[in-house]
């Protein structure tokens, strides 16, 4: 009779200790978003409570979204450090728009011409 309310024991325990580590594996990609001053963490730490409702379909894409982001270069994919956005920005662009204004001169022009 003792060692059925130790086995019943040990089998409350295993469980708690089960539900406890779940719960910390799901909340993960909060609280990486959270170290990484993620500017989404609040809407990530949401999207966990709503992948709790459909199972952990929406776990995977939760932790992609939290680590995409580093606070020493941003969202930028790039290794060098620097985003890839940065390099095409409007200092940039200034020869490509002269150049397609340019064109779009010289097709109005081949347009009016008669035939």
């Amino acid at each position: 009779m003792a060692l059925d309310y130790v086995a019943l024991v040990i089998l409350i325990v295993v469980l708690l200790l089960v539900v406890y580590g779940l719960i910390a594996i799901w909340g993960l990609p909060y609280e990486i978003a959270k170290k990484r001053n993620h500017p989404h963490q609040d809407a990530i730490g949401a999207a966990i409570w709503v992948s709790l409702f459909t199972l952990g379909v929406l776990w995977p894409f939760l932790w992609i979204w939290a680590m995409l982001y580093r606070p020493d270069r941003g969202w930028g994919l790039s290794a060098s450090g620097t985003c890839p956005a940065a390099e095409t920005g409007p200092a940039a662009e200034t020869g490509s728009v002269a150049e397609l204004e340019n064109r779009v001169a010289a097709l109005e022009q081949q347009l009016q011409q008669p035939r």
